[in-house]
């Protein structure tokens, strides 16, 4: 089951969320949070507003454990720019974009792995009991 937050038009590059992005999506739900805190880049707090909202996503609405929660995939793509103009000598004017970011969290809960019981190995010197 996934649960999906997205945070549209965010007003900042994706090239630099995704450099924070990157760095917190192969780590585990709490240490992407502590991360995410600490991390001194603009596009941290925006990338920890959308987890969080994903977690509250998945606890309120799902009635998910928090603890069985991992993050499967964070997502930034480019929204649209603001076109802009500096302006510069001899009455000219030199053009440039403020861009934005569409940013999407997806969560997805743990699959705890069942214990596979190992066959019994038989020792040399002891016989097969029959039943």
């Amino acid at each position: 089951m996934n649960i999906i937050a997205k945070s549209s038009q965010v007003r900042i590059s994706p090239r630099k969320v995704r450099l924070v992005a990157e760095a917190v999506k192969n780590l585990p739900l709490e240490k992407a949070l502590i991360a995410l805190s600490f991390l001194k880049k603009r596009g941290a707090s925006d990338l920890e507003k959308t987890l969080k909202g994903a977690i509250a996503n998945a606890v309120k609405n799902k009635n998910l454990q928090r603890e069985n929660l991992k993050i499967e995939t964070i997502n930034v793509s480019g929204g649209p720019a603001f076109r802009r103009y500096h302006p510069s000598t001899r009455g000219r004017i030199h053009p440039y974009k403020k861009r934005t970011s569409h940013i999407t969290v997806v969560l997805s809960e743990k699959i705890e792995q069942k214990a596979i019981s190992e066959p019994k190995v038989q020792k040399d010197g002891e016989k097969e009991e029959k039943k």
